[in-house]
């Protein structure tokens, strides 16, 4: 074999182990992907029960429910247009509260409701851990 022939095949092969390899991490990418819905976005359309979505909008002001367990919870997620009552068994996060933003990562029920398996809590740029704002004080100038 010439070696001219010899670099084409090493060519050929290493190509072929550089697409095999991307065609294994899409498949396993696949499986993780999970995707992103707001309440409105689904309003008077099927929902998707067969895969794992996260679920992202503001939790509603009054509609946290914690049950006798302890560790169970039912809120609502809006966005504005649409509202969607999720269910959670778990701990929250300590940003989790009325009015912040969530996003839950769960499937949805064939009723509309939503399952969340993992709440992710959002907070603004103005966020200030309590353990630091406590320890802040104000500067004032002599004037």
């Amino acid at each position: 074999m010439k070696p001219k022939h010899q670099r084409l095949v090493l060519g050929l092969l290493a190509l072929g182990a550089v697409a095999g390899a991307a065609g294994l991490a899409l498949s396993a990418l696949q499986d993780q992907a999970a995707f992103f819905y707001a309440p409105g976005d689904i309003a008077g359309k099927p929902v998707p029960t067969d895969k794992a979505v996260r679920l992202g909008g503001m939790v509603e002001a009054g509609s946290i429910v914690r049950k006798p367990d302890g560790i169970s919870m039912t809120f609502v997620v809006t966005d504005g247009k649409a509202k969607v009552p999720v269910a959670f068994r778990g701990v929250a996060p300590d940003l989790f509260k009325e009015g912040s933003g969530v996003v839950a990562e769960g499937r949805f029920n064939s009723d509309g409701s939503f399952t969340a398996d993992n709440l992710l809590a959002k907070h603004d740029e103005r966020y200030m851990p309590p353990q630091v704002a406590g320890k802040m004080h104000k500067t004032e100038t002599l004037e």
